[in-house]
Order: C-alpha cells, then sequence, then structure tokens
C-alpha cells in the first residue's frame, strides 16, 4: 500500500500541488471537494476496477485512473484560479 502511494505521488506531484492549493482557495468550486474526497477514497479502497491480487494490472489501474482523474479536475478549474496557482509557485 505504501508504495503505491509513494508511486503515485511521483507521478502526480504537480496536480496534486495544484488541486491542494485550489482546495484551500477561496474561489473554489463547490465541486472540487467531493471530487477530490472521492479520488482518495478509490485510492484507498481496497476495492478496485482490477484487484491488486493480480500481480501487475492491479497496480497499473490505480496508477492510470488516479493521475487522469486528477488531470481531469485540474483541466475543469477556472483559469483565474489556475493562474493564481501558478503566479504563487513562480
Amino acid at each position: 500500500m505504501w508504495k503505491r502511494l509513494t508511486l503515485l505521488w511521483s507521478v502526480i506531484r504537480g496536480d496534486a500541488r495544484l488541486l491542494w492549493f485550489a482546495l484551500r482557495h477561496p474561489q473554489a468550486p463547490g465541486w472540487l471537494k467531493p471530487a477530490v474526497a472521492l479520488i482518495v477514497i478509490y485510492l484507498l479502497s481496497p476495492l478496485d476496477l482490477v484487484p491488486d491480487t493480480i500481480p501487475v494490472l492491479g497496480l497499473v489501474d490505480d496508477v492510470v485512473l488516479v493521475p487522469l482523474a486528477i488531470a481531469f479536475l485540474v483541466k475543469r478549474l477556472p483559469a483565474a484560479l489556475r493562474a493564481d496557482f501558478a503566479r504563487r509557485a513562480a
């Protein structure tokens, strides 16, 4: 489980920072917190689309689906919020 989390973190570090910033931002859309909560629940849940008991495919579904979901959320953030994050990161 810990290996899965460290591997996912290395893949999605930038987008995860942007989501963390967006969650704490006062102009964050209302749908953002439930959407991020669903991603975290899927990541920590023992129920997956492909079970983790299958040696390689069990981890691959998490490594593919979670970053895709996070990228999907980041693309739907308001442009002003993304610009504010880029300004603070610089």
